[in-house]
């Protein structure tokens, strides 16, 4: 009897736990995976209310019409780390690309250069070393072109950059096409990848685009003015759609339709591959030499080379001096060891030996026309509607701020006149600054206004902000239905009033709004826990180059 009650006891628990369990994830408790549109349109409407934000006359500023400067935005080239020193006077300094200058694997170069440099090389009777700055190659060359800092030889991943760098004016003299092997390609879930085999038969960029286009495949790249690979997908895909012309007006409207089903367009391959990780993608693009190492990509993914080879071409650049030329020159020499190739291997380096590109050898002037096009229609024709979330509480007061005020008042020359522009702040309170409106002239100079205006103090209610940004588009979207909708959130992301992350996450889930948070003397994790739920990227802007990072960011979803 006694094992029979306490049978039924556990029994009764149990059941008491589930009844409590379904009670708990009932209504508004739900999980944020079960909340419908329609749970989620009550419940903001609900929040709102409570929140009843203040709408603040807006103040016009004075307005900059000059193009952008990219040198200005730039940092100190010292914001890039040396990831080798040289080791006599005798030296050149090189423009190394992330993937072969960085540590581990995706340290390669830095193995041989450290091996070069103890060689005793001489050039002009003189030890001969080199200096390797790890910097990715599409900033490299905004480095490069713009003349703020010119080193004497550059090695993008490929030789799209050069073909660039060239055509802005600056002397780049190929020294050789090839240090080590590398392919860019798509990378697709096994069961995509047999689903789309199954039904247009093979794999290839053109099929890749006709899937995106009909809707078969759910895609993301990277943005095409700093990624090679994404520069590289872009145009592979106006190749396939007009191979004659890959500017004219036939692959202009194919691309706009192809982008009008591309869900994700990435700041960098991490926050692709995290949405990829989510079930949010079935395909997303990478190198071969990164897919080689990831182990959880080996066996569910299958990898599709396209386009030109990343094979990390070695540029001499300006006007070197015969010696300095000399080290480029013997440098590559002795990379090219056998020695050194097979070290390459085992980092994942020269698979797929056998490729070749199917991009034709491109101008560098129309390479830069592509990523303008790549501008104008990366949202398929979309027009976006985008809400400023800017933390004014008291722990924002001073540095933090001012710091905010310079990277917003620089940055808004990124933001493009077919968008729409909203601004909200917030302390204890919030305020509606700006209502979302055409970013014209005058909307530009109330942007500018409201931004300068902001004073700090109070507590930090970040989520009532979150909540009237939510409300502000959702009403933009019922009267543009066309409209791709955007949060930035601007924060030291402490949040000690108002409404909890786990209050708002399922209405963020279910509006599918990306939340990108940039963060000034931050909590960063607190802010990417926001910008993790519909794949967005997080910003650290306490680095003196946060306006070149929002103008990439404002560039790529904007």
């Amino acid at each position: 009897m006694k094992k029979l009650g306490t049978l039924l006891g556990v029994i009764v628990i149990v059941f008491i736990l589930v009844y409590l369990g379904v009670t708990f994830t009932s209504g508004w408790g739900k999980t944020p995976t079960q909340v419908s549109l329609a749970e989620a349109d009550k419940k903001l409407e609900k929040f709102y209310a409570d929140v009843n934000p203040q709408v603040v006359p807006p103040v016009k500023g004075q307005i900059d019409l000059d193009p952008v400067d990219i040198a200005a935005t730039l940092p100190d080239i010292a914001k890039f780390p040396v990831s080798v020193n040289n080791a006599s006077d005798n030296f050149i300094e090189i423009f190394s690309s992330t993937e072969k200058s960085g540590t581990g694997v995706d340290g390669w170069l830095n193995e041989v250069a450290a091996e070069f440099n103890k060689a005793g090389v001489a050039v002009n009777g003189k030890p001969a070393s080199v200096k390797i700055r790890n910097i990715a190659s599409g900033t490299a060359a905004d480095y490069i072109t713009s003349g703020k800092y010119i080193p004497d030889a550059y090695t993008p991943s490929n030789e799209l950059w050069g073909e660039m760098v060239k055509a802005k004016g600056i002397k780049a003299e190929m020294v050789t096409n090839h240090l080590v092997g590398n392919v860019p390609g798509v990378v697709i879930s096994k069961a995509k990848y047999d689903a789309l085999v199954a039904k247009y038969g093979s794999i290839t960029v053109k099929t890749v685009t006709d899937a995106i286009s009909n809707g078969d495949l759910a895609m993301g790249y990277t943005d095409p003015f700093a990624s090679s690979t994404g520069l590289n997908f872009l145009l592979a895909s106006l190749n396939t759609f007009d191979s004659e012309n890959l500017l004219g007006e036939k692959a202009v409207q194919s691309f706009e339709k192809f982008q009008a089903n591309v869900p994700f367009i990435a700041s960098t391959t991490i926050q692709m591959r995290d949405a990829a990780k989510t079930g949010a993608l079935d395909a997303f693009v990478l190198e071969y030499q990164t897919y080689v190492n990831a182990a959880d990509l080996k066996g569910g993914y299958v990898f599709t080379p396209f386009g030109a080879r990343h094979d990390s071409p070695l540029y001499a650049l300006g006007d070197i001096p015969q010696a300095k030329l000399d080290i480029v020159k013997k440098f590559a020499e002795f990379v090219a060891q056998d020695k050194y190739q097979k070290m390459a291997v085992d980092k994942g380096f020269n698979g797929l030996a056998d490729y070749k590109s199917d991009l034709p050898q491109l101008d560098g002037s129309l390479i830069t026309s592509a990523q303008k096009v790549w501008k104008e229609k990366k949202n398929g024709g979309a027009p976006i509607a985008a809400v400023f979330v800017a933390d004014i509480s008291g722990s924002m007061n001073g540095a933090p701020l001012n710091k905010l005020k310079e990277s917003l008042i620089r940055g808004q020359k990124f933001l493009g006149r077919d968008n729409s522009i909203g601004f909200v702040s917030y302390s204890s309170k919030v305020a509606i600054n700006l209502p979302i409106a055409k970013f014209d002239t005058n909307q530009q100079s109330l942007f500018v206004g409201t931004v300068n205006s902001l004073q700090a103090g109070g507590g930090t209610a970040t989520f009532n902000a979150v909540v009237v940004a939510l409300k502000m588009l959702k009403t933009e979207m019922a009267a543009h239905p066309n409209v791709r909708p955007l949060i930035f959130v601007l924060s030291d992301g402490e949040t000690n009033e108002g409404y909890s992350l786990g209050k708002v996450e399922d209405l963020i889930k279910a509006y599918k709004i990306p939340i990108y948070t940039v963060g000034y003397n931050a909590n960063i994790k607190a802010l990417q826990s926001i910008s993790s739920l519909n794949e967005a990227a997080s910003i650290n802007a306490d680095t003196d180059d946060v306006v070149y990072k929002l103008g990439n960011l404002f560039n790529v979803q904007m």
